[in-house]
């Protein structure tokens, strides 16, 4: 599947023009030259920082190697806190987009068999097949992308091991991958209400979906609202030989009918995605967390639960409070009957070079066992 129509626009040294592609939906660069392995990284870099975007081609390795200097560069300006931890929050994730920004300045052609028609370029077409869809003619893509791009094929290709699950989840491109573990684990050892049915909110790779399976659920109807998602839960599915008992559809949150339980791990985040995989972290105006515990009375069997699988880690930064939420859960009519906990564990937890590492130190992940409040 194509993500972007937009057509790219150089001069060589004739008007040229191809497709560009952007699985995150970034506009084509307006300025465009092409460059070859006499740029040094000095002038890429300038260029990249003036919006001048450098259509490559020379080696493919080559290319690999200067934007490894770029990034350097790039990583080089000491990043300054602002006053409070949510100004260093605001000022950390423009200075993370500005680089995104710079870094994928560096473009390289791909012909419409998903071919790199440079020297010493590695073949990509399956890991562009599975990002982009057989575009059928000439494009031109992001550096920086496509090589995001092999990483999820080879992401896809092995798996990622869930050891609660006992087994591996194969993430897409563009779908949030398993790798941070806690809140699996939290939804394997919650106590069940009832094994009958349950309802996975925004399903993702289709990781919380399995384990309720895993666990005994015997019909559970998990929902997302975007097709790469929904082809990789469908994926995973199938891998793990649970098409009898989950049932995969597309939906904004909520599937119709009622279940005993109702499953969701909204974004942890509220703020603007600028990005795909952003809308994994971010909620805007925690639209989802908010639209899932408002719908969540009319989707809840008589004595069931509602399990919000949320972090924590948007009040130590500042940007939602506890309150705020526990006002969310109250006006939508719910209680809240139990709270389980886990901290994380992944690196940036640990890492005190980190700008947020104060706020991600002091993290912690939580299952809410919600029920309907008494009339």
């Amino acid at each position: 599947m194509t993500t972007s129509t937009d057509l790219l626009h150089w001069q060589d040294p004739e008007p040229r023009q191809a497709l560009w592609l952007s699985a995150s939906g970034h506009p084509a660069p307006r300025r465009v030259m092409t460059a070859d392995d006499s740029v040094s990284a000095d002038r890429a870099y300038r260029w990249a920082c003036e919006g001048t975007a450098l259509l490559w081609r020379g080696d493919f390795q080559n290319a690999r190697q200067l934007l490894q200097a770029m990034a350097r560069r790039v990583d080089r300006k000491p990043f300054k806190p602002g006053a409070t931890i949510t100004q260093t929050f605001h000022l950390y994730r423009q200075a993370q987009l500005q680089r995104a920004r710079v870094l994928g300045m560096v473009l390289v052609p791909l012909n419409a068999d998903l071919r790199i028609p440079l020297r010493r370029a590695p073949d990509v077409r399956q890991a562009c097949l599975e990002a982009y869809g057989d575009i059928g003619q000439d494009a031109v893509v992001s550096l920086r992308e496509l090589q995001g791009a092999v990483g999820a094929h080879e992401w896809r290709k092995k798996g990622v091991p869930i050891p609660a699950l006992g087994a591996r989840i194969h993430p897409h491109y563009g779908v949030f991958s398993p790798i941070r573990g806690e809140y699996v684990d939290l939804v394997a050892r919650a106590p069940l209400p009832q094994p009958s049915e349950a309802i996975d909110v925004g399903t993702g790779t289709g990781v919380l979906a399995a384990m309720l399976a895993k666990r005994g659920v015997r019909h559970i109807v998990a929902t997302d609202s975007d097709p790469r998602a929904l082809a990789c839960a469908r994926d995973n599915v199938q891998r793990l030989g649970l098409a009898g008992r989950i049932e995969v559809v597309q939906a904004d949150l909520f599937p119709p009918g009622r279940a005993p339980l109702v499953v969701c791990n909204p974004p942890w985040v509220p703020g603007a995605a600028h990005a795909g995989l952003d809308r994994a972290v971010f909620d805007p105006d925690s639209r989802m967390l908010r639209g899932f515990l408002a719908g969540l009375p009319a989707h809840l069997e008589p004595g069931g639960e509602g399990w919000l699988i949320l972090s924590d880690l948007a009040e130590h930064l500042g940007l939602r409070s506890r309150e705020e939420l526990l006002g969310l859960i109250e006006g939508a009519g719910l209680q809240v009957i139990d709270r389980l906990e886990a901290r994380p564990s992944h690196a940036k937890a640990q890492s005190e070079s980190d700008p947020l590492h104060a706020a991600r130190a002091a993290e912690i992940t939580s299952l809410w066992r919600l029920a309907l409040r008494p009339a």
